[in-house]
């Protein structure tokens, strides 16, 4: 009897026993033979248990071994280093992800090109290596490449959780294998752009990296040592976070060189170039729907229209590319039936799409109905009603009256991470496994807790969606969730709430799965109502929340929430440098009109809210407050519920963010001159969550509302306030605070 392996192990000892010919050097049914053993923890078939020692043995090198000249290798390692057997290793996916999902303006095809996308990443790729899993498509279509299924298994593959795949594969199949899967979104979406690459490997640098054909002539740490101060060696090799020669050379020197030499092939034939001594089809010529000028373009892409669906209330002139997002957006919605397309799609295209479960079922399957306890907080007592997923973003801005936010989160520092400790291929599929993992649930999580069931009421008759004034919609939609990216569309009044909770919650989850916490000054927090997180996980998130109209242009919102993620990971790294803060980070914007702001927002920010007068002993005036960090979140939306419950009239409000511009002394001045006009109760409420919490003076005891005091770098001194953001958030402040349990239950 043998025990059980790790599934990395049985995929190498897999493509070892293949061989290096598309043939396999044994019968096919013993290599199953092998693997069934080997799942079940029985012995392999006796011609095969020298493949399965070679790769014992490279699993059971120590992780802290690393030797000071190649040659220890051949003393310590015979049989891998006389190994010559290759295994190909595929890198790869979709490319231009935005450009595809965003060509259209128009929600319905946004959604249904991300639930293609979603499926082909998720299922139809990760099919190709799992008979059990594969359709009847996959299989008609892996035709068109005549024995590739029987050499893949699900035990080859690293990493299929998000937009790009790596995976293991007998040295043969490298090419037919990224051929498939290139070939695969082109055939199901006819326009998105895909590159994948391979190259082949022996069992020994899956350990320590590349090594040259005659093992003895690869450089090694000596020789590290004498070049290291050359330009060209010190770009490869140096590392901020590692001071030795030893540490640097160790660190570059594992599986992850593999994947960087991919990562350049990769972006060589993305760029159009064909790699050298390829038969592999060129990318130079992607896929081009071009039309005569007078002949009829559909009505979002201007590629050549195909047919004009009338079904659909605006009668849209539709593409081939774009009614397939269409139709696929109508599946994931559940508004079709995969056997009962409409006779606008049927009549003029063969195309048929599989059945497609969109997240609003995967909230409610795999998260709600194994969480009973996020299902009773969700549901609200509204359990036995029938509830449908939103189809436009009018009924998500119904909950809100008429405004919803966008969240778009990436996580901070996943390359350096990856870098400085994954070291191998089992390391990296439990890496992957573990993001996508704290992705999913902490969107679920943050969605249960601030959200619940809406009953829709204010529908205007003409708007696209099937649903009517009366029915009850999950209010949110999920455009994008895969890796460590999230796109969500949901209420405006719960949408800073719902971003904090995602960015708090993925740290939680990671730091149960093991990762390190590490230590965080407190000065990195403006926010002093209450006492900081000591520590934040390792990785973290950086989010943009952008709150507009329901009917502000998809493309125009996209703009402002990339910029807002980028000043939120900008921020990130400012803290992380200055104060070793590695938590999450937010920055968000309230646009009321598409007019508000037609500049760069860091520019409008710099020009229209920075008040910085020539006199350099006079300080700077920031009227923003902007980006925050997760504790300053959570004290901003406090303070936001605070204000509006101490109800300070609206029209002083207004006043006092006008008088910002005028200077800090006048600010402070009428500020007080209206507070003082409040009840004595509502005072003491914005004396503790807004003067004593951000704006208290550093040199005494009293405060400088509405001015929050920051001393710069270079000795002089910056004041910023949060008032501006506060009026903006004012709206969207749900009266009523919410007011979670300390004790919530975790998930398992």
């Amino acid at each position: 009897m043998t025990h059980s392996l790790h599934p990395l192990t049985i995929g190498i000892a897999w493509c070892l026993a293949w061989g290096e010919r598309r043939e396999p050097q044994f019968d096919l049914s013993i290599l199953q033979q092998m693997r069934e053993a080997l799942l079940q923890g029985k012995e392999v078939p006796e011609a095969l248990k020298c493949s399965l020692q070679t790769v014992r043995q490279l699993q059971g090198i120590p992780q802290d071994y690393f030797p000071d000249k190649i040659t220890d290798l051949k003393d310590n390692y015979p049989k891998l280093w006389e190994q010559t057997t290759r295994i190909g290793l595929v890198y790869g996916g979709a490319t231009k992800i935005k450009g595809y999902v965003f060509e259209s303006a128009k929600l319905p095809e946004i959604r249904g090109a991300s639930a293609l996308l979603d499926r082909i990443n998720l299922i139809d790729i990760p099919a190709f290596f799992d008979k059990e899993q594969r359709t009847d498509s996959i299989k008609d279509f892996l035709k068109d490449f005549p024995d590739l299924e029987s050499a893949l298994i699900p035990e080859l593959i690293v990493r299929s959780s998000g937009a790009v795949t790596i995976a293991f594969c007998p040295a043969a199949w490298v090419d037919d294998l990224a051929d498939a899967m290139e070939k695969r979104y082109t055939e199901e979406t006819l326009t998105a752009n895909s590159c994948v690459v391979g190259d082949t490997f022996r069992l020994l640098e899956i350990r320590f990296g590349l090594l040259q054909n005659k093992i003895d002539d690869t450089p090694w740490l000596e020789w590290y040592r004498q070049n290291q101060d050359n330009p060209l060696v010190k770009a490869y090799f140096d590392r901020t976070d590692v001071n030795t020669p030893e540490e640097k050379f160790r660190k570059r020197k594992n599986f992850n060189e593999l994947l960087s030499k991919l990562t350049v092939q990769f972006n060589q034939r993305r760029n159009g170039n064909d790699k050298p001594g390829s038969n592999r089809p060129s990318r130079r010529y992607p896929p081009m729907f071009e039309t005569h000028p007078y002949l009829l373009r559909d009505d979002n892409t201007g590629a050549l229209a195909a047919v004009q669906a009338n079904m659909i209330p605006s009668q849209p002139w539709l593409s081939e590319p774009l009614a397939r997002k269409r139709i696929v957006g109508l599946l994931a919605k559940r508004a079709v039936k995969p056997d009962k397309l409409p006779k606008w799609y049927t009549q003029e295209f063969t195309w048929k799409p599989e059945s497609i479960e969109d997240w609003v079922t995967k909230f409610n399957d795999e998260f709600l109905e194994i969480n009973h306890h996020y299902r009773e907080k969700y549901y609200r007592n509204k359990s036995s009603i029938t509830v449908e997923a939103a189809q436009t973003l009018t009924e998500i801005g119904d909950a809100s009256d008429g405004f919803v936010g966008y969240i778009y989160a990436d996580g901070n520092n996943m390359g350096g991470y990856i870098q400085k400790s994954i070291q191998s291929p089992e390391q990296y599929r439990q890496f992957s496994a573990d993001i996508f993992e704290a992705t999913k649930k902490s969107v679920y999580i943050a969605l249960a807790k601030h959200l619940e069931p809406h009953q829709l009421k204010k529908l205007d008759p003409d708007d696209e969606s099937t649903h009517k004034n009366g029915e009850w919609i999950h209010p949110f939609e999920i455009l994008l969730l895969g890796g460590d990216d999230v796109l969500i569309v949901v209420p405006a009044n719960k949408a800073l709430k719902i971003a904090q909770t995602i960015g708090d919650e993925f740290e939680s989850i990671l730091l149960e799965k093991g990762y390190k916490s590490l230590p965080s000054q407190k000065e990195a927090h403006r926010y002093k109502g209450k006492v900081p997180p000591q520590s934040h996980c390792e990785l973290s998130t950086s989010i943009g929340v952008l709150i507009t109209a329901y009917n502000t242009p998809i493309y125009y919102a996209k703009r402002f929430y990339d910029q807002l993620l980028k000043s939120a990971k900008k921020k990130a790294k400012d803290l992380k440098k200055y104060y070793n803060y590695h938590g999450g980070t937010v920055d968000f914007l309230t646009l009321k009109s598409v007019t508000m702001i037609s500049s760069d927002l860091a520019k409008f920010r710099q020009e229209g809210l920075t008040k910085q007068e020539q006199d350099k002993s006079k300080p700077t005036l920031k009227l923003y407050g902007a980006p925050y960090t997760l504790h300053e979140l959570g004290g901003l939306i406090e303070t936001g519920e605070k204000l509006k419950q101490s109800e300070f009239p609206r029209s002083q409000l207004y006043q006092i963010r006008r008088l910002l511009e005028q200077g800090k002394q006048t600010a402070m001045l009428n500020y007080r001159y209206f507070r003082v006009r409040l009840k004595p109760e509502n005072q003491k409420l914005l004396e503790e969550y807004f003067e004593k919490a951000w704006c208290d003076a550093k040199t005494n005891k009293g405060n400088l509302a509405p001015w929050m005091s920051l001393p710069e770098k270079d000795g002089t001194t910056t004041y910023e306030t949060i008032w501006r953001e506060l009026v903006e958030l004012y709206p969207f402040i749900v009266e009523t605070a919410e007011q979670p349990s300390q004790t919530e239950a975790r998930l398992p």
